[in-house]
């Protein structure tokens, strides 16, 4: 049994990490760091509390660590519990910049544990149904593809202010984190990098929308969020030479994992019909349309590979030096935002993968 050790259980810790670790055999969620509250042992009664995060590392009895905290602060927290030489899994983003990863990764490396980044929509159900029909290829030739995060939230919020500091990127470091990770997951790294990063209500002090326009060989790949979005745009849009592929609405995982605390359901991650996506293509001259029936979503698949991992029978899920082009992308944006310019992609500089 690996035992796990949480750091932070705000949204992060309550909803995603604590329900899907308790829901994987092997795992068994230990101890909670929280820095005044005891929230968490009220919904874990078997688990320790801890105040510190020293106190917590000079716990010998656990194995693995997950950091849940703030954006800004994950890479301090991270490299202290690598130093402590534990492995550890990290919110996304891992850090605010990819010398900041790489540092990570140099860290893991030297102290022989693995550095687990933590992205969850990688098993989302639209996601995996999209790899599937571009595998199976209805669509043709790929000429756009887009990637949205809409949502209405026009009032300031009265929880969770630290994702109004600046510090902690936005919006573009919160979902672009997840949108820039998928497409470099679909094609790979991209020729070129355009961007406009938006402050579009008048009350935010971080960037709350933007737009990347990602250049690829033959077709382009767009993505964007906003706050002010009502109804949402598709989730997903692909144009190809024999058709397009719409998808509307969001995983349901999300919201299923705030009303539990260990997955019970047997139809975990399933969408409802009405929820399904659909392909538009022509066939001999007229157009034809059916749906998609999706892929089951199902994050906990991120934390039994992990366990595998932290075992030697597998490698990691996501290895730290995707979290780090992600990251080296995103600072890209933010160049040709400021610069209003499209930004070449030197990749050279990528750091060696982690071999532990």
């Amino acid at each position: 049994m690996i035992r796990v050790g949480l750091v932070g259980f705000g949204m992060a810790g309550r909803v995603f990490h604590g329900p899907l670790v308790s829901s994987v055999e092997g795992l068994a969620l230990a101890a909670v760091m929280e820095r005044s509250s005891s929230h968490a042992a009220e919904r874990y009664p078997r688990i320790t509390t801890y105040r510190l995060l020293d106190e917590m590392l000079a716990d010998s009895s656990l194995d693995l660590f997950v950091v849940a905290t703030p954006t800004g602060t994950h890479f301090e927290v991270a490299r202290r519990i690598l130093c402590a030489g534990k492995h550890v899994v990290v919110d996304k983003p891992v850090a605010v910049a990819s010398a900041e990863i790489a540092e990570l990764m140099r860290l893991a490396e030297q102290n022989h544990v693995l550095l687990a980044p933590f992205q969850n929509r990688r098993w989302d159900s639209d996601f995996l149904t999209l790899q599937k029909l571009l595998f199976e290829g209805p669509l043709g030739q790929l000429v756009n593809f887009e990637s949205r995060f809409d949502r209405w939230r026009p009032i300031a919020p009265t929880n969770r202010l630290w994702k109004e500091d600046p510090a902690n990127g936005g919006v573009l470091l919160d979902l672009g984190t997840h949108l820039a990770d998928q497409a470099l997951i679909l094609f790979g790294k991209p020729e070129a990098v355009s961007a406009d990063l938006l402050c579009e209500r008048a009350w935010a002090r971080a960037n709350d929308g933007f737009e990347i326009r990602l250049r690829y060989p033959g077709f382009r790949a767009v993505l964007a969020a906003n706050s002010l979005s009502q109804p949402a745009g598709p989730r997903f849009h692909l144009r190809g030479s024999k058709g397009n592929f719409w998808k509307y609405g969001l995983d349901p995982q999300e919201a299923a994992l705030n009303r539990v605390t260990r997955i019970e359901d047997p139809a975990w991650g399933r969408e409802p019909e009405s929820a399904w996506g659909t392909v538009h293509v022509d066939a001999g001259g007229g157009a034809v349309t059916r749906l998609v029936e999706p892929v089951p979503g199902d994050y906990r698949l991120y934390y039994a590979a992990l366990r595998d991992a932290v075992l030697g029978k597998a490698p990691l899920p996501v290895a730290p030096v995707e979290a780090w082009r992600t990251a080296r992308l995103l600072e890209w944006a933010i160049e040709s935002s400021e610069s209003r310019r499209e930004i070449h992609c030197d990749w050279s500089s990528e750091p060696k993968a982690q071999n532990v």
